[in-house]
């Protein structure tokens, strides 16, 4: 996902510059932002990961000062934790959770794309969706890939201390076990069910707390600009997972995005669906077109995707991430 919280010139460009304006330099003056800024911050905050009790037993781990605003939550049971995401690696994240919590970590991402695995490699107990896709993706990520995220306007002023600009890479991983569509995952007092989402990536997944009312929906949806524009993603599997996520809605109260916001009411993902369906019709123009990308202005929802998606077409999956 590049944050849609500002329009970019480029993602992942060695060419041009991540930032087309100056909003995300804006953005920076006023963090955090709205929807966290209702929240409890933590103590086990840094200069770098900013730590949000987003309900009880969830906190949201927020790098608010990098322009793709990842956001990783721990889930906390009475025996277990689970980790849904690592975040960009940018700065180890291990430490922060071992400040929030001293249960035993699992680790599974809401999708294998860089800005979720950064962290992996820290752990020791990593669940993963079984396909060659997410696989390839265990392999990490090279700095040229991923050179742009750490280039100087990717940041909230100067780089952190500790990461060196010129080699940042994600370092590889491996799961020691997988997951599967309707897999439930104990932790001790906190019952988490797995729901296989693809469409943003082939192995997508969300996670559901039925008896809270939570819904962690990764990149299907997160409080911003919704990104469709990958090779791999997929829009005949994106709308059939919206569709489904649109069935349980009204019995959750809250979503938790993988980006900018750590915690939105439910409703929304019945707004993505309505404007999901006008864009796909076809009779709507996009606001802008930026290298291929197309952006798209709909009922309060905003998609960035490419008319190679538009078409219904998708790129080969065997191959691992993009990166975006």
């Amino acid at each position: 996902m590049c944050s849609m919280l500002v329009i970019l010139s480029s993602c992942m460009s060695e060419e041009t510059t991540y930032i087309e304006d100056s909003s995300f330099a804006d953005i920076c003056k006023n963090l955090p932002v709205e929807a966290n800024r209702k929240l409890t911050l933590s103590d086990a905050s840094s200069d770098w990961f900013q730590v949000y009790e987003a309900y009880e037993g969830i906190y949201s781990i927020v790098e608010s000062y990098q322009f793709q605003m990842s956001i990783s939550h721990l889930i906390l049971g009475e025996k277990r934790a689970l980790l849904f995401d690592t975040g960009m690696g940018i700065l180890p994240i291990k430490p922060i959770v071992e400040r929030i919590t001293n249960l035993p970590i699992t680790v599974l991402n809401s999708h294998t794309h860089f800005d979720h695995v950064g962290g992996n490699a820290e752990f020791a107990e990593i669940l993963a969706i079984d396909s060659l896709y997410t696989k390839s993706n265990m392999q990490g990520f090279k700095h040229e890939e991923i050179a742009g995220d750490v280039a100087s306007d990717a940041f909230c002023g100067e780089a952190p201390i500790g990461l060196n600009i010129n080699t940042y890479h994600t370092r590889s991983w491996s799961a020691n076990g997988y997951v599967s569509d309707g897999q439930e995952i104990d932790l001790g007092g906190r019952l988490l069910e797995v729901m296989h989402v693809p469409g943003h990536t082939p192995d997508a997944v969300a996670l559901v707390d039925r008896e809270n009312g939570l819904l962690f929906t990764g990149d299907t949806y997160y409080d911003d600009n919704l990104w469709l524009f990958s090779p791999e993603t997929n829009l005949d599997d994106y709308t059939n997972t919206i569709d489904r996520l649109v069935k349980i809605e009204d019995k959750i109260k809250y979503l938790f995005g993988a980006h900018t916001s750590a915690r939105v009411d439910a409703g929304k993902l019945a707004q993505v669906k309505a404007s999901l369906a006008k864009l796909r019709s076809g009779n709507i123009s996009p606001v802008k077109k930026i290298d291929g990308r197309q952006i798209y202005q709909i009922d309060g929802v905003n998609f960035v995707t490419s008319k190679f998606a538009l078409e219904g077409k998708q790129g080969d999956t065997s191959k691992g991430a993009s990166g975006l």
